[in-house]
């Protein structure tokens, strides 16, 4: 998918809303099966009561690669219910170079076809730049996350006085363009917002936290909005696991609903 038709998805939709699958076999209520098909029963269930509110999806790939060889066929079954106009995101958090990172590139835009996979940056553009040479898939780095260890090392200051993180999204800005490439920013960080879109005000932004981790809606549109829209908000456990009971699709939508419009 491309920036022009995820765009075009953002105002159709009026939503900006990304749901994450971190589905968890031990949370999905108790009629399913605790295995890779209750997993993708609860999965095409989520989906098809959320996908005319839903800009994306976003698999957290941990939950689905634990369970082995299983759990891949859980993600490549659920990835069929995902509809065409929904953005698809692999978050995998991959981070390695050479020819490593050329076979995850291919394992997520080539095996499993998604429209974007998440990227460490840490070991730079080598780990990046393969990803890059698909068209029509996009790299979204992370840039600012919302984790209590992100003190550690994304605040620290530089010799010229920048933080990491800036260097980070200033850098990794010049690896591709606004067209292939997002940045994480955490929800619960939304008060730097302002602050990023000065370094980088025309790339898409992926939001986690909303919801469940405490971000605001609001405060993320009003300070991290382009001319583009330029937002994917996600939220995870508190769309999935609205209700543990038979209503736990309409409970989903509900939750959906509140979080879909700009």
């Amino acid at each position: 998918m491309n920036r022009k038709e995820l765009k075009r998805q953002i105002e159709k939709k009026d939503s900006y809303l990304c749901i994450g699958l971190d589905t968890d076999i031990n949370r999905i209520p108790k009629f399913f099966e605790k295995n890779w098909r209750g997993m993708v029963d609860f999965n095409k269930e989520i989906i098809q009561a959320t996908s005319d509110l839903a800009v994306a999806y976003k698999p957290n790939i941990a939950f689905y690669e634990s369970m082995g060889i299983d759990g891949w066929k859980a993600l490549d079954k659920t990835l069929e219910y995902i509809p065409d106009h929904c953005f698809t995101i692999a978050d995998a958090k991959r981070g390695d170079i050479g020819n490593t990172s050329r076979m995850y590139a291919k394992t997520f835009f080539e095996t499993f076809d998604f429209d974007s996979v998440t990227i460490a940056p840490y070991m730079g553009s080598d780990s990046v730049e393969p990803f890059l040479t698909y068209d029509n898939k996009w790299v979204i780095i992370l840039g600012l996350t919302s984790n209590k260890g992100a003190k550690d090392f994304q605040f620290q200051k530089l010799e010229n006085g920048s933080q990491v993180y800036e260097a980070v999204l200033r850098r990794c800005a010049e690896y591709g363009s606004i067209d292939n490439t997002m940045f994480v920013i955490g929800a619960t960080k939304s008060e730097f917002l302002t602050d990023v879109r000065q370094i980088i005000p025309d790339h898409f932004l992926l939001v986690p936290g909303v919801g469940a981790q405490g971000g605001n809606l609001e405060s993320v549109v009003e300070h991290g909005a382009n001319d583009d829209g330029g937002l994917l908000i996600n939220s995870s456990r508190g769309i999935l696991y609205a209700s543990d009971g038979k209503d736990f699709a309409e409970a989903a939508r509900e939750k959906a609903m509140a979080l879909s419009k700009r």
